[in-house]
């Protein structure tokens, strides 16, 4: 797989469960090691050069894990802190973010009582407070209501606007991938198979929209009648009475 991602563009990457979508970010992020072939992530090499990777990169995983036992703002401030970044900014910039996605009030509450989608907002917040060039997002709208889901979609179209920020996303909604993605890359079995504005790729495989294109792409097929096995069994009832009926006759 070869991937070429401009700075100040999103990158939607697309893909069946087990494609290799998550496997690539964490090997782009040097948190897994690479088995084959190079990569360089804001100019410096994944193998050679991980520290600077991850100074320059925030990284939201899939399946992020929180200290429950820490508030919102302990855990924060100690991600912060692993950046290196002064107290000062760490205490400005969690405050800005716990505004931003609508935490405030609850920042001092343990962790283990917020809800799947509060995680999740604590979470982004962690991926922003350093305030990377590149920004890695494995499903970023998980577990958020429609609502904070429009306000991240809206502060991913801002960053890549006005600060200029590269993001690659990781998702399965092909909405979220078609508003907001300068290109999108659809990987099958680890190999990219189609790459190009979302306007590209459904005209290339003369699609109806993003998701009949992506269905043709993955090879993955409609199915016409979900009851069939329920239709076919009633049809054999069916058969089965009328052999009765004709052997009494």
């Amino acid at each position: 797989m070869n991937l070429r991602i401009p700075y100040g563009k999103t990158y939607g990457l697309l893909g069946p469960n087990g494609a290799g979508k998550t496997t690539t970010v964490r090997m782009l992020n040097a948190i897994i090691s690479r088995s084959s072939g190079r990569a360089v992530v804001g100019g410096y090499d994944i193998d050679l050069e991980t520290n600077n990777i991850k100074r320059i990169c925030g990284f939201l995983p899939e399946s992020p894990g929180l200290y429950s036992k820490l508030t919102a703002r302990e855990f924060l401030e100690f991600i912060g802190e692993l950046y290196n970044m002064p107290k000062e900014i760490i205490v400005a910039r969690i405050s800005e973010l716990v505004e931003l996605f609508d935490l405030e009030g609850r920042e001092n509450d343990l962790l283990e009582g917020y809800s799947r989608g509060m995680k999740q907002k604590v979470c982004l917040c962690a991926a922003l407070i350093q305030d990377p060039e590149i920004i890695f997002l494995d499903e970023p709208t998980s577990n958020l209501d429609p609502a904070v889901a429009r306000i991240v979609k809206d502060l991913i179209a801002v960053l890549v606007k006005n600060a200029e920020k590269t993001i690659l996303i990781c998702t399965h909604l092909l909405d979220v991938a078609e508003e907001l993605c300068d290109i999108i890359g659809i990987i099958v079995n680890g190999k990219l198979k189609i790459e190009g504005s979302p306007r590209e790729i459904i005209e290339s495989v003369n699609a109806i929209n993003l998701e009949d294109a992506y269905l043709k792409v993955t090879g993955a097929e409609h199915v016409d009648d979900l009851l069939g096995w329920r239709n076919a069994g009633n049809q054999e009832i069916k058969n089965k009475i009328e052999r009765k009926k004709k052997k009494k006759t």
